[in-house]
């Protein structure tokens, strides 16, 4: 690792929260941005951090895309790395609604790798123990990388698609029925607010960890009586 020259473009909340352990690890990673300024504001954060211009794009060992889906063909277009070329970079998707086969489809030429992170960028930057997706085994340099970030498991991407899907259906879901409820009850804003952001996020992450306090745990004897209820008889 100490050896390889690590690049990242996408300095969003994938970006950041990747590049902010990384950093605590003290692994160097290059950055780069159109707008050298935006540059210079991000890498200013971290110690291990350094700009990386255009022209040295093609010059790394491994270079990570966490763009969003629409931008990352053209961003690779831009990059002109020729086909004969005898030292490309690794380049790594990230982007979840981009099948990483039709990246390769486009540049059969380049060494393209799907790395999808399963989750939300905010989840990573303050707690780690990340989840990443990758349908094909890493090269040992790719796989140490996002280890420092937490779990790489091999899976397909289609997998990693239906699961944020189901995921933030559920969670919209939930947070218009609140906001029906709440209005239907004449509940205050601010408390909506509060279920939103404090109460509901807490409940979920205290059921999968197992550590449901006794109100919750009556709360949830009451949906499946309800549940039973309102299952179909044979």
């Amino acid at each position: 690792m100490k050896h390889k020259r690590i690049g990242l473009v996408g300095i969003g909340k994938l970006g950041t929260a990747m590049m902010t352990h990384w950093d605590k690890k003290g692994i160097a990673i290059g950055v780069y941005h159109p707008m050298k300024t935006k540059a210079e504001q991000f890498v200013q954060y971290y110690q291990h951090g350094y700009m990386l211009k255009e022209s040295e794009l093609t010059e790394l060992d491994v270079l990570i895309l966490a763009l969003p889906a629409m931008e990352v063909i053209p961003f690779i277009s831009s990059l002109k790395i020729q086909i004969n070329s005898q030292k490309s970079p690794d380049i790594i998707n990230m982007a979840t609604n981009l099948p990483t086969n039709e990246i390769t489809a486009k540049f059969p030429y380049l060494n393209v790798h799907g790395v999808k992170y399963m989750g939300h960028g905010r989840d990573l930057l303050e707690h780690g123990n990340g989840l990443f997706i990758t349908e094909a085994s890493l090269s040992k340099t790719i796989e140490e990388l996002f280890q420092y970030l937490g779990k790489v498991r091999i899976d397909s991407e289609n997998c990693l698609t239906e699961v944020n899907k189901l995921a933030t259906y559920f969670a919209l879901k939930t947070a218009i029925n609140l906001e029906t409820e709440f209005a239907k009850r004449r509940l205050s804003p601010e408390y909506l607010k509060r279920a939103l952001t404090s109460l509901a996020p807490e409940v979920i992450r205290s059921y999968c960890n197992g550590t449901l306090g006794h109100f919750a745990m009556e709360i949830i004897k009451q949906i499946e009586t309800e549940k039973e209820i309102n299952e179909p008889t044979e």
